[in-house]
């Protein structure tokens, strides 16, 4: 892909939440300290780019400041990037994509798709830098509310295409797009297994690289339950 020198085979893309409340971690890396000795770590384990972000997307999660997520995230990034580590930086704000890449970000991954901040898609289109438009249906705070699906593969697949149109129709350039279907983002664990059984045809009818966000998702703590019913650590 233009402007993101990543392997020919499938990456791997670790994640550092700068945040006290994200879904997997619980704050543990919301030290800066510790984020760029995490994001280190997760590229000597053998992870071929960092994504940072500062703003917990989990479900009922709350939107935190401009000004909040700017300290969460600069300095790592720019540490990261400083270390020669590939680092995309994971917000729905332009002001603070914008700041991350000044820092050295190479990707910038929009969970709303460039839906949630105007600003977005029009910056991307300037710094012609590669972007994640992902599968969303609204903030955090209630987007369990919209997990209704009559075809969940076909609807993610038309909403998905509307995002990646216009985005294009605002500047980007379709060979700078990753597709991302959003797994546990306004979907119930029977959604998010519909779509990974159906990666063939997103990768069809979507003809770009696509990010599959899984780890540590809920859906499969309740795939892999022990007999008691208590997900895997």
């Amino acid at each position: 892909m233009p402007g993101l020198p990543l392997p020919d085979r499938c990456a791997v893309m670790g994640v550092v939440n700068v945040t006290p409340d994200s879904f997997s971690d619980g704050g543990r890396w919301f030290d800066q300290e510790a984020a760029i000795k995490r994001g280190l770590d997760l590229v000597a384990r053998g992870a071929d780019l960092v994504d940072v972000g500062g703003e917990s997307t989990r479900p009922g999660a709350r939107r935190v400041d401009e000004t909040e997520e700017l300290r969460r995230v600069v300095p790592v990034v720019r540490e990261l990037a400083a270390e020669g580590l590939i680092v995309s930086v994971d917000t729905m704000r332009a002001s603070v994509a914008r700041r991350a890449v000044e820092a050295g970000a190479r990707l910038v991954n929009d969970v709303s798709g460039g839906r949630a901040d105007d600003a977005m898609v029009p910056f991307v289109a300037e710094a012609r830098t590669p972007f994640v438009v992902m599968h969303w249906r609204g903030q955090s705070i209630d987007m369990n509310e919209r997990a209704e699906y009559t075809d969940p593969v076909a609807e993610v697949i038309t909403e998905l295409r509307e995002s990646l149109d216009r985005a294009v129709a605002g500047g980007i350039d379709p060979e700078r797009v990753v597709i991302d279907p959003g797994l546990g983002f306004a979907k119930r664990a029977e959604h998010d297994l519909a779509l990974i059984a159906a990666i063939e045809r997103l990768r069809a009818e979507l003809p770009h690289p696509l990010l599959v966000a899984a780890s540590r998702k809920r859906f499969l703590g309740r795939v892999l339950a022990g007999p008691d019913g208590a997900p895997p650590p």
